[in-house]
């Protein structure tokens, strides 16, 4: 058959099809919306900039700034595909100083929504607005003359319904949308940020000097108290930042948050290079959390690698990677560190807690005063669990403590084994003889194991009941943190915890466990937080709440350097055995070191002498 008679099967798609392709590339969620708008409106210098939402960005995105606005004359031409005004030549592709570059962004947005934009640069006697629906142009009408842009995009993906239903819920989506401003606001500390949702303020970030300013708008005094501060510089790059110290590391990953020339990014050098940077100062388990900025020369780096802008490729990885690792040993051996821990220059104090080797140690002590605490506890006969103990500063030495012991599930006990204590080491390790062991103990991974098998009986029987706070203790979140925590609110209730909404994202703490006793309510949600992050992925409900009830345990167990006497080391101990011996806690660690008689003869070298 002659070639020319073969149909054709290669053919030219049409332009609307086209469109739908590249939105496919660029707009993935509403969040997506949003992000390359705030992009446009920082390149055009806008230093205020508001984002109102309405149903999680599926009915209405605004996205309004006070930059330079756009000509009446370019207006139209915005939306053409690769339309920009921000290169010129392929040549301007090795230093791009600009967020956005591609030209797609609005056409891909328009091509699956409905537009309305407003706008009128500052020379502008009347301005300009211009309507859009699926990327189809009006005529352009007069609009006030109010210098910069207002973007309106209404009905996403009206023309797409296969791709609307995948789509997540309302809380979901606009989780998404307020990280996107997150974001945006550290990587922008001098523009002021505003988000509403359903016409209520979420997040209002105003401008400010200093990154860390702006971290402590976002992330809260909570997150700054565990860092330390990130600082290095080699020819052509810089890193700044924070970072958390490793005795406050977790087993969460949140925040994770790298930006290069102000672009947030995931790079797996960077990544490595942080990892390595640690090293073994890292607990196992437990990952880093940081925000670091990398400064880098533009031609160095090639930032038209994807779509979104998501990954950059470096021209000089090895140097980056150094550069990286090495501020960050730098800043954990420095006196950075040292101010984080509450230590001076000269040394380790030895009266401070926070000396004491363990991970859980907390940036502040939650001891406080109630020196009639006791005497009405005695009182009313009501019994004192260790962690209320704690609390107890007007006890004298030598008094007899009693301690709590559950009545809803009784422990199982057999044969009491002789407890000797014998006394602390570093306010952190009891030291005893059980039966015919010697054995030190870590106090706080003993008693969190003790709490931990009380509450786990507790859960399986359906019956963890709740102690009301006298006052409840709000709690300042993010905006996607305090939706996190909300939706769990009845899960949270059925182990114990009370948790109520507290202004916009605030949560209030109204109750907890009966038997954690005095909890530090800022530092314990965090870490549920952090446990709540990874519910839907586990495979079984006994999975999720583990988690949970090893959290509560933690921080209601007695702390490293805090003093017990002697009554309470047996009384400690004694639970402990009594649920088995457990030699770790619920996160791993260890909770003693045992030696029986014969370990001690032979270390004696004892052994065949009469």
């Amino acid at each position: 058959m002659p070639a020319a008679s073969c149909s054709a099967k290669i053919h030219v798609l049409p332009d609307d099809v086209v469109s739908r392709i590249a939105a496919g590339e660029v707009v993935e969620r509403p969040a997506a919306v949003v992000k390359e708008l705030l992009e446009n409106s920082l390149d055009a210098g806008g230093l205020h900039i508001t984002i109102d939402v309405k149903d999680g960005g599926l009915a209405l995105m605004r996205v309004m700034d006070d930059g330079e606005g756009i000509n009446r004359a370019d207006l139209p031409r915005a939306f053409e595909r690769h339309a920009t005004s921000k290169l010129r030549s392929d040549q301007d592709l090795t230093s791009v100083r600009t967020m956005g570059f591609r030209g797609e962004a609005l056409p891909s947005i328009a091509s699956v929504s409905h537009v309305l934009v407003t706008t009128a640069t500052r020379q502008d006697t009347v301005g300009s607005q211009f309507t859009l629906v699926a990327g189809v142009g009006s005529s352009i009408v007069d609009a006030p003359p109010l210098p910069g842009t207002r973007i309106d995009v209404s009905n996403l993906f009206f023309n797409q319904p296969a791709r609307k239903k995948f789509l997540k819920s309302t809380t979901t989506e606009f989780s998404h949308i307020s990280h996107v401003v997150q974001l945006a606001g550290l990587a922008w500390p001098s523009v002021h940020f505003r988000l509403t949702h359903n016409g209520q303020e979420i997040l209002n970030y105003p401008a400010v000097t200093a990154d860390r300013d702006r971290i402590l708008q976002v992330y809260r005094q909570a997150f700054l108290d565990r860092t330390i501060e990130v600082r290095g510089r080699t020819a052509g790059s810089s890193i700044r930042g924070v970072m958390v110290d490793p005795i406050h590391a977790r087993s969460s990953r949140t925040p994770q948050e790298l930006f290069v020339n102000r672009r947030p990014i995931r790079n797996a050098t960077v990544f490595h290079a942080v990892m390595d940077g640690y090293g073994s100062f890292l607990p196992k388990g437990h990952h880093p959390t940081f925000v670091l900025f990398l400064d880098i020369e533009p031609d160095r780096l090639d930032v038209n690698v994807h779509p979104t802008k998501k990954e950059v490729r470096f021209a000089e990885t090895e140097a980056l990677h150094q550069l990286v690792r090495q501020s960050i040993r730098h800043a954990l051996s420095g006196s950075e560190r040292k101010a984080v821990l509450g230590l001076s220059q000269a040394g380790l104090s030895q009266t401070a807690p926070e000396f004491a080797p363990t991970a859980e140690r907390q940036t502040a002590s939650f001891l406080d005063s109630h020196p009639t605490a006791l005497n009405s506890a005695r009182r009313q006969d009501t019994r004192i669990n260790i962690s209320d103990a704690a609390s107890l500063s007007g006890i004298v030495e030598g008094s007899q403590l009693v301690f709590a012991h559950e009545t809803a599930a009784a422990y199982q006990r057999g044969e009491k084994p002789d407890i000797v204590p014998f006394g602390q080491i570093l306010r952190t390790y009891l030291v005893a003889q059980v039966g015919e062991e010697l054995q030190v103990i870590d106090q706080h991974t003993a008693h969190e194991r003790v709490l931990f098998q009380r509450l786990w009986r507790g859960w399986q029987s359906r019956d963890i009941p709740s102690q009301p706070l006298l006052i409840p203790e709000p709690i300042e979140l993010s905006a996607a943190q305090s939706t996190l925590l909300l939706k769990r609110r009845d899960d949270l209730e059925k182990l114990g915890l009370l948790i109520e909404p507290f202004g916009t994202t605030a949560v209030a703490i109204r109750g907890v466990p009966i038997g954690l006793g005095k909890v530090d309510a800022a530092i314990l949600v965090q870490d549920l937080i952090d446990d709540l992050t990874e519910w839907d992925s586990a495979s079984s409900l006994e999975l999720r709440v583990q988690p949970v009830l090893a959290s509560l345990a933690c921080h209601g167990a007695v702390r490293a350097g805090r003093a017990l006497t002697l009554p309470e080391i047996q009384e400690l101990i004694h639970d402990w055995v009594q649920e088995g011996l457990i030699m770790t806690c619920p996160h791993g660690r260890r909770t003693a070191f045992r030696l029986s008689t014969d370990e001690l003869a032979k270390l004696f070298g004892r052994v065949g002498w009469s």
